[in-house]
Formats: C-alpha cells, structure tokens, sequence
C-alpha cells in the first residue's frame, strides 16, 4: 500500500473544509464549490473521488485518475455501474492540444439475432438476466486504450496495480453500504415486478447482494465482494486484455452459455474500444464537444443547437418560459435522435446536418412559446449511471460516463468473477424495420453521453450527469445556467431541474418537476399544456449530476458534485 487508508481519509476531509468556498443560492443545499489550483475531481461516489484525489496527488495523470476512480465506483457504487457495463470518453490532451473521443461500449454477439430470441418466444428482449446480458462489456477496454494513450503522450502513468488497489481493498475488505444502494437493494427485491426488478430470484445477485441470512444490508453496513476482488487482481497483473481475453473473460462467457445466453468467448477476445472524432456545436461563442453515435451525444449538442435561436437571459432563469423552451427544444432534439441513432456501421446518419446551425434554426421555429407540443414519439429516460470529470496538474482533461443501463444492469454477476453484467442490449428492438434493430456484432443506441466546454480552443467546463434520457436535459440546464445566467458551479448543480419523459410502467410523456420550483410557474406549465408531475426536492429522479470548470487566467479549478447523490468534489 502506498499510503495508510487513515490519511486518504484525512486528506479527503482536509481537501473539501480547505478549497470550498462560494455561498449558494438561497434554499439550496448548501453544498460550497470546490477550488483547487492544481488537480480536481468529481465523481457521484466520495470514496472514488478520494480514489482518483490520490493518484493526481502521487503525479498520476487525469488518465490514470479517471481508472482509478472508475474501478471503485464499479465496486462501491454496483446499483449504478460495474466492470461488465460500458463507457465512452472525452480525453483532453494539453501537451499535443487534442480533444479524443473513446467509445467503450460493447457489440452485441455473434449469434445474438432476431431468430435467437423469436425462437425462445420473444416479442422484446428480457429486460433482466442472461438472455438480458446480450452485448459484451466494454468499460474495461476503455480502461485500456486510455491508459495506453496517456503512457504514451502523458507524464506518468502508474502502473495497473495502484490504479487498482483502492478498488481491490474495497471488494476485498469491504466498504460501507450507503442510503442510495439501501433504497435501491430495496427497490430491486420488489416481487410485483419480475420484469424490471425482483432481482431475488437471481441466486448470484442474492448471494452478493443480500446477507447469508436473507437480510438486506442496510446503511453502515459493509459489504464485502471476494469474487470481485480477484478479478481486479487479475486485471491489475495481466492488463485490461484479461477481461477479454484471459480467464475472466473465458469465465464469463462460460456462466452466459450454461444460462442459455447468447455471449461466446469469441465475442469478448474480439472486443475492441474504439478511438472516434467528436461532434461539436457553437453555444454563444464556446464550442460545446460530445461522442458521436451510437452515443445520444448529438441529442445534448441539439439542444443547445436550438436554444442559440432563444434569449434565454431575457426569459429569467427559472421563468415558465425558460422551463417550456428547455423542454420543448429537448423534444425537438429527440425527434431527431429517436429517427437516427443506431450503431453508424449498420446505418448512414446525417450528423452534420443534424447539428448544423441552419437545421437548428428550423427546430427552433417548430417551438411555440404558448403551447407545449403533443406530436412527439413516447421517451423512456431510465437508465443508472455515474459520470466523471477530471483535471491534473498539467491541464489534461477527463470527462467519463460508464453504466450497465437499469439499476442493477441485468441483475445476474457472472459465477466465480463478481462482474454485474449489463441489459444495455435489452434497448434493441426485435423489430427488422426499427433503426436500433438486433443485429450481430451491432452496437445499440445508448444514453451515455460526456461532455466539455471549449473557450478559445481551451478545456473551460466539464460536465455530464446519470439519468439516461435525462441527460441531455440536465447536461442543458447546466450550461445555460452556468453560461446565461452566471450561476456558480454548484448553484448550476443544485438549481431545481425537470425530467421530460416517462418512466418505468408509464405508456405516457410527463413532465417531472421538482418541488423548489414555484407552483406559479408549475399552474403555467400546465396551463401551456404540459402534464406536470411534482416531485421532491432534491431527488435523484432528476440524475446525479457534476462540473468542473477552469479559469483561463488563474488556472484555478471550480467543482462542484449534485446533493442528489453522495459524490464529492475534491481537489489540491
């Protein structure tokens, strides 16, 4: 061990009572924004932001944090994320001033196919378990390119077995079970509902995530996970190669086949990430970068791409006119998103054009201030998820997202490894004339989207957030209350938010607002023909989100992690 858990924990609480500052709006949660004029982190876990703290602190890069930060969540955080879930990357670059995109999602497999499931009497893929775990995991390749790319281009990167020891102490000694994952546990043994939870029926879900005894663990409580622990070790001695090609990956595959999935060995060993271009919009004179399809990274740039065409500054923030123009644009957005967005090899779309300023200008003259639209196609923003954003000391750049889809993912851990499978497969359609059909070796449209800010050609804000179809509209509301109304970092973060959509079980949109915004304004929304619904205060409906933005002349860094959630935002 580097250094004793005694002092990470010290440093943890040093970091946030010396480098916060800033008061908060009015009301709010009063959490402060995070300075630092060296390295700064914020993930949606404070144990994998103190994970990612150390390594920036012993000279790792922002590389080299966001694993290390990204292995512990996978341990810490298994109701929103694990190793066999997927992940795409923004890496900013400041030696050679290059922005790359990295996605790690996995393909579907094989002999993963509209007969495969048809034949079993399918109409739609299992929401849960094997036949649910159809694409291959990809987070762990993304591990691997980026690390690759950093030992190459950046200073240091540490070797496999720091990056990964906090995660292997935690699954191996245990870590304390927080309010979230109680609720969530909770949640996930409901028997009422066997398509989207009763995860009890799993007996490698239970044998984990469920005491010996049939108790659910609850808050304090440590849970531990050896099965995991060995794999990280693996991982930590062989490289990311062994999830895909070593004895993890042969042990994986090998428990999907005996439970009748559809998973091969061949499947993983042909597994690769892929570095790809990032897409971009202008938002009034920053240049706002996302990933490109399969991501709805470019549903995120067409929202901005429309509000460019609206004053929002004259609206006032939190007005009943800046809620309708945000929503209706996200509409507009998603219109768009819902006719395109599949795997790129498997169909042409159009993204310039989509995100052109000119397309933009005819999504925005569709919006009628005074009536919310109704033509649009049924939304379904589920998902969990954790996002990532990290700076060194050199001005490297990192924003992550990673997810296996539906709390839980597929709510089966593959025998004898401790891996959470993924359902993120379970999205495509069995339908041949669907844009996101099931297709061998196809990449299925996903949620997860990172983003940046550019000011000048220059890292300014980083920002992304959990919340599957929500992300594009929480990603919105932090700009625009960052950009146009001048909010702090952590008053973007904990200003009220929305969620246009339906959720688990509803066949109709609504429109989810939280309970901070006026009820004058939520009687004018319905007015406006929107189908209101309040919801609590600060609730994780509405995602997890985080910033970090950079001040061009100080270098100093701002951060800031959502009271929805138990992150933190830490720095030196």
């Amino acid at each position: 061990m580097r250094t004793q858990f005694k002092k990470w924990a010290i440093m943890l609480m040093a970091t946030v009572m010396c480098f916060s500052m800033l008061s908060t709006t009015a009301g709010a949660a009063n959490r402060p924004t995070t300075m630092a004029p060296n390295g700064i982190v914020t993930t949606p876990h404070y144990l994998a932001s103190a994970a990612a703290l150390e390594v920036l602190e012993e000279g790792g890069n922002a590389v080299d944090a966001a694993i290390a930060a990204q292995a512990t969540l996978a341990v810490v955080y298994p109701q929103y994320t694990s190793m066999g879930g997927d992940a795409f990357w923004l890496i900013y670059n400041a030696d050679k001033d290059e922005l790359k995109a990295l996605n790690a999602s996995g393909r579907s497999g094989e002999k993963t196919t509209i007969d495969f499931y048809k034949d079993k009497g399918y109409n739609k893929i299992p929401s849960r378990g094997y036949l649910a775990a159809n694409t291959v995991p990809g987070t762990i390749s993304g591990w691997g390119e980026a690390y690759e790319y950093a030992e190459e281009t950046m200073d240091l990167s540490m070797e496999w077995d720091e990056l990964l020891e906090r995660a292997i102490h935690y699954a191996e000694k245990g870590y304390p079970v927080t309010p979230n994952q109680e609720r969530w546990t909770k949640t996930a043994m409901n028997p009422d509902n066997k398509e989207l939870f009763d995860l009890g029926r799993f007996k490698t879900f239970t044998d984990i995530f469920v005491k010996p005894n049939g108790e659910l663990y609850k808050t304090g409580d440590v849970l531990v996970q050896k099965d995991l622990a060995k794999t990280l070790k693996r991982i930590a001695m062989n490289g990311a190669d062994e999830f895909y090609k070593g004895q993890t990956a042969k042990k994986i595959a090998a428990d999907i086949q005996a439970n009748g999935g559809s998973l091969t060995f061949e499947d993983f060993a042909n597994h690769k990430a892929d570095w790809v271009n990032p897409i971009s919009v202008d938002y009034r004179g920053y240049q706002a970068y996302n990933v490109p399809p399969n991501s709805q990274g470019m549903a995120s740039l067409s929202i901005l791409n429309i509000l460019n065409n609206f004053d929002l500054k004259s609206m006032g923030e939190g007005s009943a006119d800046y809620y309708h123009v945000m929503v209706e644009a996200t509409k507009q957005a998603f219109a768009d998103r819902d006719k395109w967005l599949t795997d790129p090899d498997f169909a042409k779309i159009p993204v310039d054009e989509l995100l052109s300023k000119e397309h933009g200008k005819k999504l925005a003259a569709r919006i009628d201030m005074n009536k919310a639209a109704e033509n649009v196609k049924p939304l379904d923003p589920k998902g969990d998820t954790v996002w990532l954003g990290i700076v060194d000391k050199d001005g490297n750049a990192v924003s992550v997202i990673q997810s296996h889809y539906f709390d839980w993912g597929a709510g089966v851990v593959a025998k004898d490894t401790g891996v959470l499978l993924q359902n993120r497969g379970s999205f495509f359609s069995l339908d041949p004339n669907h844009v996101n059909d099931l297709e061998p070796k196809k990449r299925t449209f996903h949620t997860l989207n990172p983003a940046m800010l550019f000011k000048d050609g220059k890292p300014f804000m980083l920002y992304g957030t959990q919340g599957g179809e929500g992300q594009p509209q929480t990603q919105a509301a932090l700009v625009t209350r960052f950009v146009d109304f001048g909010m702090t970092v952590q008053d973007a973060i904990e200003a009220p938010r929305w969620l246009h959509g339906r959720n688990w079980g509803e066949t109709a949109n609504g429109l989810r607002m939280e309970g901070r915004i006026p009820q004058s304004v939520m009687d004018e929304m319905i007015r406006r023909g929107h189908p209101v619904k309040k919801i609590d205060d600060y609730t994780d409906q509405v995602g997890q989100s985080g910033m970090v933005v950079i001040d061009p002349a100080t270098n100093v860094k701002f951060a800031g992690a959502d009271p929805r959630g138990e992150g933190a935002a830490v720095g030196y």
